[in-house]
């Protein structure tokens, strides 16, 4: 017997996002957010949604572009940091001690330490209530060499990627692997 909840904001995985854009001065910043995800395949799209109050917000709107930087579990206090002040007030870049890299494609900055980061044009905007969703296509993914197997493709276990439960507040990393997917089920399927 499963026991309701009411409507929540709870869904699992869910991401820890590192925003980056430039200000209007130019100046690099960096923002948490958990609500997104890839929502389109062709052309890549990934979405973030963010509140209006967000400094983010208004520099997505002004520069037509961002990153989605995605931190490894060794970087959780940084993390967690850029999503604990505003950086109307901070350098979020310099208070973390981490380095901003200008993208040669979009106009936004990307983290030099983190292992992966999506290189996004702004596509689409939509007001959904508390919440603009951002749809960015992606230009271009860039990825650290140390995370690929040794087929040439993006490891989830090399990259280690935060994962945040919204019910319990925590950050966790992930499991183990369970089976290669679009083939694991195909022993329901032959029955």
């Amino acid at each position: 017997m499963k026991t309701s909840r009411g409507a929540k904001t709870i869904v699992y995985p869910t991401p820890v996002f590192i925003v980056g854009t430039y200000d209007d001065a130019g100046k690099p910043n960096l923002m948490a957010a958990a609500w997104g995800g890839i929502c389109c395949s062709r052309p890549p799209c990934v979405s973030v949604s963010l509140r209006k109050a967000t400094y983010t917000y208004g520099n997505i709107v002004t520069r037509g572009a961002f990153t989605v930087n995605i931190a490894s579990e060794q970087y959780v206090k940084e993390a967690d940091y850029v999503g604990l002040v505003s950086g109307r007030d901070v350098d979020k870049f310099a208070a973390a001690g981490l380095t901003p890299v200008k993208s040669e494609l979009v106009d936004a900055p990307y983290v030099a330490e983190f292992p992966m980061a999506l290189e996004c044009k702004l596509l689409h905007t939509l007001e959904i209530g508390l919440h603009t969703l951002f749809v960015g296509e992606i230009l271009d993914i860039k990825a650290d060499a140390d995370v690929f197997d040794a087929d040439g493709k993006l490891s989830v276990q090399k990259v280690r990627p935060i994962l945040w439960a919204p019910d319990d507040g925590g950050y966790y990393g992930v499991g183990e692997y369970l089976g290669p997917a679009f083939e694991i089920g195909k022993a329901i399927k032959g029955k």
